[in-house]
């Protein structure tokens, strides 16, 4: 095998491994803003479980930063509330990306919020009276009700779906 060959085969092999790379780590926008990322390392430094999640509401501002376990390894943010045993997440009800792979591979996950990541798995709420009372706290903290949309051509918020994160038991 000549040089010229030699340098084709590593061109093609590289070209192969710049393009799986970017298909599993392309950011995705969401309908509002930056909804997938790259999620091999999502950072902050792994925390045992808190006795009571509901410290960290108000004192850490913005999305928390959730990994499922699996492949590929994507994370995603996602507005949150805390309460004393767990955290709640919320998502439309249109059978997207996290919500699946919660369903289709469980719901091991880690979430960050703030500098802390924390081992968690998520459990879909199917009791509806639960579901509105935990949707209800999400929806006061985005500034709505539960009878408004997110967003314009979005679910009322009453229609979405609730995961409940508890700490993993190891």
């Amino acid at each position: 095998m000549n040089t010229k060959q030699k340098a084709t085969i590593g061109v093609g092999i590289l070209l192969s491994v710049v393009l799986f790379g970017w298909i599993f780590t392309a950011p995705y926008l969401s309908n509002q803003g930056l909804g997938r990322t790259p999620g091999f390392i999502i950072g902050g430094t792994l925390t045992p479980p808190l006795d009571d999640f509901s410290v960290l509401e108000g004192a850490v501002q913005g999305p928390l930063i959730m990994k499922q376990a699996g492949f590929p390894p994507f994370s995603f943010y996602l507005s949150w509330v805390a309460e004393e045993d767990g955290i709640i997440t919320a998502t439309r009800p249109d059978g997207g990306y996290w919500e699946q792979r919660v369903y289709d591979r469980g719901g091991d996950g880690w979430l960050r919020i703030g500098d802390q990541t924390f081992a968690m798995e998520a459990f879909a709420i199917t009791n509806e009276q639960e579901r509105l009372r935990m949707m209800g706290k999400w929806a006061a903290k985005s500034g709505r009700t539960l009878d408004e949309a997110l967003y314009e051509g979005s679910e009322l918020l009453r229609d979405w779906k609730v995961f409940f994160w508890r700490p993993r038991e190891s």
